[in-house]
């Protein structure tokens, strides 16, 4: 390896120790209880459930929105009560598309 590309090596490692730790950062889902969470979303942000399921972890996955703002966020709730923010957003809509046709002409 000449110098050249052993400087660029190196800038490219000390750059990736600053820079993706940040955004794993940036990526860590906020939490709280459960009840603190629900209450910020509607107070805040005017969402309501909109859909529930669960995981494969049993955990409780669940779609809050606001009809008037379009506002939207996805949560994780675990089994101890703790509710995580997962995503969160604009523009939502209600949707009831039929599954895709089985003709396999398509």
């Amino acid at each position: 390896m000449n110098v050249m590309n052993a400087k660029a090596a190196m800038t490219m490692l000390v750059l990736g120790a600053v820079i993706v730790p940040q955004v794993l950062q940036a990526r860590s889902p906020a939490c709280a209880p459960r009840d603190t969470v629900l209450r910020k979303l509607a107070d805040t942000y005017g969402e309501t459930r909109q859909s529930i399921g669960l995981n494969g972890d049993n955990a409780l996955v669940e779609v809050f929105a606001s009809d008037e703002t379009g506002s939207w966020t996805i949560t994780i709730t675990s089994g101890a009560g703790l509710t995580c923010l997962i995503a969160s957003g604009q523009s939502f809509e209600t949707l009831a598309e039929p599954l895709p046709s089985a003709d396999t002409d398509a």
